[in-house]
């Protein structure tokens, strides 16, 4: 049986020393691939890297060294600079380490006396002065000649590490303050076996040929430039009929369950983020400005406009539920370090929508759009799951509400026959939520839509609508966003399939290649009709040999070529040559539109 290195208990991961010290009984984590497991090794793995950086580099101050979601990392200050071809040489350090099999202790101090050890080390200090007052102690572990403060959990030893690796490395501002000292930041990863790290570095090298800005880049999908901002994307005509595509077929889609379209302002009175608590909640990650000495807040969110459209009238019970949506347009303050493309950007457009229901109407409502994010799901091949989130330590409302509208989501959940898990405390601010998770080609976890149920905007803004008895009652708000943001969708749809988009939303299904001028109007003809039928289509009247064009066509990866010559159009055929499935063949014209027509058609959300 495998070592074990931790129990679970009450939700929390605790490793032996832990355990035993706060005589603790729970399910026992072993040293393998697990999730827990994984989260024991890798916070370990980050201290053997910091032991490693300090044999190296002696003047090296550590701040802080947690697990995330692609592995590891270490914040720290060195007087010289570290490139990438010096992680093989901390790496080596590390193996070296590891193989001594060094035991890991906890001891405590109390605070004073951490502040008098670390009296020299001004990143200790700032450690120290985030950790929570409680008891007064603060817990460090020691490895060889390395120690850090740390509340762990960790491996009882080194020498159970030996499938690692350093991935990267960054800047990154002390605390996240663009306005402090810039840090070094080393990336890495680790797993229980080194069969697993080879299987994740294969995902790795393949995630960076399908890196949505480096294909983003050569289909001419997107940009951006300096001189407008960072995180402010660019779409360019390829890329915006991309987004077109998408946004028709979830238009129809809307349309055929009952979604109204609306539109907010991009700019509203403080005031109303403040009677929202978004202000007081979310300022921080807000932009503002002062106009005719009011202060105005540009939106991070569409709900507060979708607010003042239900309140524009008097609503009945008849009239319920609503439903609102808007392809809005949002800004976020996201800070320097974290911008990635279209994956996390300042301004983005959310395929958002907001219904206002009865109680009542909870369930049926969220198993509808359950049912909706399925459907667009599986139009796309992503495999998914879906996670409830509860709520968060900075809330509006009160625990009754939070908790009905948290049953309500697992009840929806339940009744669909959908598995989920548990996200303690990551709700939004005024409600509960599902996350929907989506699962790439090659196996990664992306953060995509959401459902959040609201019943504290209603109570915030005084919503009502008229019952059966002529009674005024609250209705319920429900938050929802199936794609989350057309950027980020996009991200993932470029780095799922590679940037070989379904047929239903490339940016051009087929391209055109007449092989003279002589096919030129021929090829006129063909492009016309199939634009009147919604497929778009190029026309590649370049001087350049046939080879050539067919081969930027590929590059561009357009699903279908149509090749013209006086054969052809004489005939009024086409010659095709299909790209995905490497399949060539001459059809008639009329079958040619005919085909593609009935491709656009496939799928529907």
């Amino acid at each position: 049986m495998s070592v074990i290195i931790g129990i679970k208990a009450n939700n929390a991961i605790y490793d032996t020393q832990s355990a035993e010290e706060l005589g603790l009984k729970g399910e026992p984590i072993y040293f393998d691939n697990s999730e827990e497991s994984l989260a024991i090794m890798r916070h370990t793995c980050a201290h053997l890297m910091a032991e490693a950086i300090k044999a190296l580099y002696p003047e090296a101050q550590f701040f802080v060294g947690p697990v995330v979601e692609e592995g590891f990392y270490y914040d720290f200050r060195i007087h010289q600079k570290i490139s990438e071809e010096d992680l093989s040489v901390i790496e080596s350090k590390m193996k070296e380490i590891a193989k001594k099999g060094e035991k890991i202790i906890k001891y405590h101090l109390k605070r004073e006396e951490a502040i008098t050890k670390f009296q020299n080390d001004d990143l200790k200090q700032a450690v120290i002065r985030k950790i929570p007052l409680g008891d007064g102690t603060l817990s460090i572990y020691s490895q060889g000649d390395f120690e850090d403060l740390c509340r762990g959990p960790h491996l009882p030893t080194l020498k159970l590490l030996n499938a690692f690796k350093l991935t990267k490395i960054a800047g990154a501002y002390l605390g996240g303050d663009e306005k402090a000292e810039m840090l070094t930041r080393i990336y890495g990863i680790a797993f229980a076996d080194k069969e697993s790290l080879n299987q994740y570095l294969r995902q790795l090298e393949e995630a960076k040929k399908r890196d949505h800005r480096k294909v983003g880049m050569e289909m001419e999908l997107f940009t951006f430039d300096e001189e407008i901002g960072a995180g402010l994307p660019i779409w360019l005509p390829k890329g915006a009929r991309l987004r077109r595509n998408l946004e028709n077929l979830l238009t129809q889609a809307l349309i055929e369950r009952g979604y109204e379209p609306v539109r907010g302002p991009e700019i509203l009175k403080s005031a109303v983020w403040k009677t929202s608590g978004h202000y007081a909640n979310y300022g921080e990650n807000m932009y503002f400005t002062t106009i005719d000495e009011v202060e105005y807040g540009i939106k991070p969110m569409n709900c507060v406009g979708h607010i003042k459209v239900y309140q524009s009238a008097l609503r009945s019970y008849r009239e319920l539920p609503l439903r609102f949506y808007e392809y809005g347009v949002v800004h976020r303050h996201e800070k320097s370090g974290v911008l990635h493309g279209l994956l996390r950007v300042r301004e983005f457009t959310q395929d958002d929508a907001h219904i206002f229901c009865r109680p009542s109407q909870i369930a049926s409502e969220v198993e509808n759009i359950i049912d909706f994010t399925q459907k667009i799901m599986n139009a796309f091949g992503f495999s998914y799951e879906m996670e409830i989130s509860t709520k968060p330590e900075k809330s509006i409302g009160s625990d009754a509400v939070w908790e009905q509208a948290t049953e309500a989501l697992k009840g929806a959940l339940n009744r669909c026959g959908i598995s989920y898990k548990i996200d303690e405390g990551g709700g939004a601010f005024y409600g509960p939520k599902i996350d929907i998770k989506i699962t790439d080609a090659i196996g990664r976890k992306w953060q995509c839509g959401t459902v959040q149920i609201d019943m504290n905007l209603p109570e915030r803004f005084d919503l009502t609508y008229t019952d059966e008895n002529n009674t005024a009652q609250q209705p319920v708000m429900i938050h929802r966003a199936i794609l989350g943001s057309f950027e980020r969708f996009v991200a993932i749809l470029t780095e799922h399939f590679g940037g070989e988009f379904p047929f239903f939303v490339a940016p051009a299904q087929v391209i055109i290649i007449p092989i003279n001028e002589a096919q030129n109007a021929y090829a006129k003809e063909l492009r016309n009709t199939l634009l009147k039928v919604g497929v778009y289509a190029e026309i590649d009247e370049k001087s350049e040999t046939l080879n050539k064009r067919i081969r930027n066509a590929e590059k561009q990866r357009v699903p279908i070529i149509a090749v013209l010559g006086a054969k052809e159009m004489e005939e009024r055929k086409v010659a095709v040559r299909n790209r995905r499935t490497k399949e060539q063949s001459n059809v008639n014209f009329d079958d040619f539109i005919q085909f593609n027509k009935e491709k656009m058609r496939e799928v529907s959300f």
